[in-house]
């Protein structure tokens, strides 16, 4: 597979962010507030990418990573006072230091009984949250108030409620993820997690601690999907438990599948064609499903590595 220059992946991922900045001024209400939700979910993604597509580990658990930065947030701003920028923050460490404890414990497995402690993991962090329903909201969830989701810059105050300020704080973190996922995955480290990805035992035949690359994967992976699930209460203010349910584990699997794994892009792709082909979809028949269903069956045959993933195999080698 012939390489990108440095420039020219560089050049594709900023055209990528100039391209969504420029949707902001043209979108129509309705489609400027679903492009901005699939920012922060393609964020969740690409986290779940950094570990399924670069080391080849199969997780169930990964809804609990962004339920951890959703909820670290979520109850920083209503049960704390915290401003948005420490609550961000209080969600970031939530998602850092839970991917540590898990990594350590699971990543004594591997295959597919990684997979099933990783949902094993993710089922009692749900069961806690709906046991601890005084604080979390249980079932129902809570409501981050809107008076608390002002973002304080200098003398300006910003509210995340506001459509703008909402998209262009979704594209910034976006932006900030890919920039550094494609830095990650372009460094001696991203390749050292591929060689890990292709084959271990060899890997550690080159000199290589496999062991405690692999928790660096988990840390910066769980800590991505954190940054989603912080943003994602900020700027929707909404913390649920359904969020940590074995569902929001398969559904970054399902974007990442039909983006590409391993590519930088295909979360944002996967994540962007699923929303859409069920927005459009449910608007025509009670059926969709049915449809969505034959959409990703034929996906699937013409595009079987996802549709960066072929694009890159067939067409476009140097697509990172």
């Amino acid at each position: 597979m012939k390489e990108a220059s440095p420039a020219k992946a560089y050049a594709l991922h900023l055209g990528v962010i100039a391209l969504l900045f420029a949707l902001s001024f043209v979108l129509p209400e309705y489609h400027h507030g679903l492009l901005a939700r699939i920012m922060v979910l393609a964020v969740f993604a690409m986290g779940y990418n950094m570990l399924f597509g670069y080391v080849g580990l199969l997780s169930l658990g990964h809804a609990m990573f962004f339920s951890a930065g959703l909820y670290g947030a979520g109850l920083a701003v209503i049960h704390l006072g915290w401003s948005v920028p420490a609550a961000f923050t209080a969600g970031l460490a939530c998602g850092a230091l839970l991917a540590l404890v898990i990594g350590l414990l699971a990543l004594r497995t591997t295959g597919v009984a990684f997979m099933i402690v990783t949902m094993m993991f993710a089922q009692v962090f749900y069961l806690i949250i709906l046991y601890f329903a005084s604080w979390t909201g249980g079932d129902q969830g809570l409501v981050v108030p809107q008076s608390a989701r002002v973002l304080v810059v200098g003398s300006t105050s910003l509210g995340l409620t506001e459509p703008t300020v909402r998209y262009m704080s979704a594209l910034a973190l976006f932006s900030i993820v890919l920039l550094v996922t494609l830095v990650i995955v372009r460094s001696r480290y991203g390749r050292v997690l591929v060689a890990i990805r292709e084959n271990e035992e060899r890997t550690k035949m080159l000199g290589y601690d496999t062991l405690s690359n692999k928790l660096v994967a988990v840390v910066v992976s769980g800590t991505i999907c954190a940054a989603s699930g912080a943003a994602y209460a900020l700027l929707f203010g909404y913390v649920g438990s359904t969020f940590a349910s074995v569902q929001y584990s398969i559904l970054p699997l399902l974007w990442v599948l039909l983006g590409g794994a391993a590519t930088t892009l295909g979360p944002l792709i996967g994540t962007l064609f699923m929303y859409y082909v069920v927005d459009i979809t449910s608007g025509y028949t009670s059926a969709y499903l049915l449809i969505v269903g034959i959409a990703l069956i034929l996906l699937v045959l013409f595009f079987p590595k996802g549709i960066l993933g072929t694009i890159r195999q067939r067409w476009l080698g140097w697509l990172p």
